[in-house]
């Protein structure tokens, strides 16, 4: 199992310190630095910054956002990044959710495992090389009846094929993602439940694609925290307003990802409290409503040697590459 290190967003008056743990990661020999993107800071930028100033760490995008590019401007970017880093970047995407897909982006939240089918299915074409025609429900290249014609992309990548990753929580986008994708990022992973809440999907996907799970990378991220092991209900109050931010205030109650996500963990009582209190604007309610069993589930607490028996149950849960 391989590690990996999540910079997520800039601008926050934290860039120097995340440079810096960029450039530590390097030196340790950590093989990836992921970049977020949400609505602030854009995860292309950042990756061009991170990468001018390592020299073997692998840069990602954790991710960029579906509705916020045309594919064929994302192969360009992952060309172009590609070519930039010297053959270090690894492509993640992700169709964000409906609140800022359809108020940031003016993008309709619907048929999101279509839409990324087609997505991808573009990008590779274009980072081929090949002439760009498409014709799908999404997209359709060139506009039929106009002075659009197929052309090429005009760079050659640094290499023929850039590593893909899609950020999936559900069966179906898991399924998927094992069957398109190179590999999956995961949040709030479980080692204890990954089998059946991630890793049997994909699995499904891969043998659907005629693969084994062979070289596919699993790679969730896991907030860490690392103190003394008496103290693990502070260390987990850290990741409090963390967790219920996603389970109770991403997306909306009808669709809201995580919130199904910790249903599939068992917690799903608290899982409706949690949204409850949060959508009713007791963040600290829907806070104190998280389940200490849930957060140590879902990160890395405690001393050195309690973290590296969880990163042991990691790998020997599927995970290939984990994301601090």
């Amino acid at each position: 199992m391989r590690l990996g290190i999540n910079l997520g967003y800039w601008g926050a008056g934290m860039d120097a310190d995340n440079l810096a743990v960029a450039r530590e990661a390097d030196r340790l020999g950590y093989a990836v630095c992921w970049a977020a993107e949400a609505y602030g800071s854009d995860a292309a930028t950042v990756l061009s910054w991170v990468a001018a100033q390592t020299e073997r760490i692998d840069v990602g995008s954790a991710i960029f956002q579906i509705p916020a590019r045309q594919p064929a401007m994302t192969a360009m970017t992952a060309a172009t990044l590609d070519s930039l880093s010297g053959g270090r970047f690894r492509l993640g995407l992700g169709v964000s959710g409906p609140q800022v897909s359809e108020g940031w982006y003016g993008v309709k939240f619907d048929k999101p495992l279509a839409r990324t089918r087609e997505y991808v299915e573009i990008v590779r074409k274009a980072m081929t090389r090949e002439r760009l025609t498409y014709e799908g429900e999404h997209w359709t290249l060139p506009l039929p009846g106009g002075p659009g014609k197929p052309i090429k992309l005009t760079v050659h990548p640094q290499r023929e094929h850039i590593p893909l990753y899609i950020a999936a929580i559900g069966p179906k986008n898991l399924e998927q993602t094992g069957e398109i994708a190179d590999g999956a990022l995961l949040i709030f992973p479980a080692a204890d439940h990954l089998e059946e809440t991630a890793v049997k999907h994909l699995r499904a996907g891969r043998e659907k694609a005629g693969q084994t799970m062979d070289g596919f990378d699993v790679c969730p991220t896991l907030p860490l925290a690392v103190g003394d092991d008496a103290d693990l209900a502070r260390l987990a109050d850290t990741f409090r307003p963390y967790t219920a931010l996603y389970v109770g205030g991403m997306g909306s109650r009808k669709q809201n990802f995580y919130n199904r996500l910790a249903q599939r963990m068992g917690y799903e009582k608290e899982a409706a409290e949690i949204q409850d209190k949060y959508l009713s604007g007791d963040k600290q309610g829907a806070a104190a409503a998280v389940p200490h069993q849930l957060i140590d589930q879902t990160t890395l607490l405690g001393s050195v040697d309690r973290i590296a028996d969880r990163m042991q149950a990691y790998a020997a849960a599927g995970v290939t590459t984990l994301t601090l």
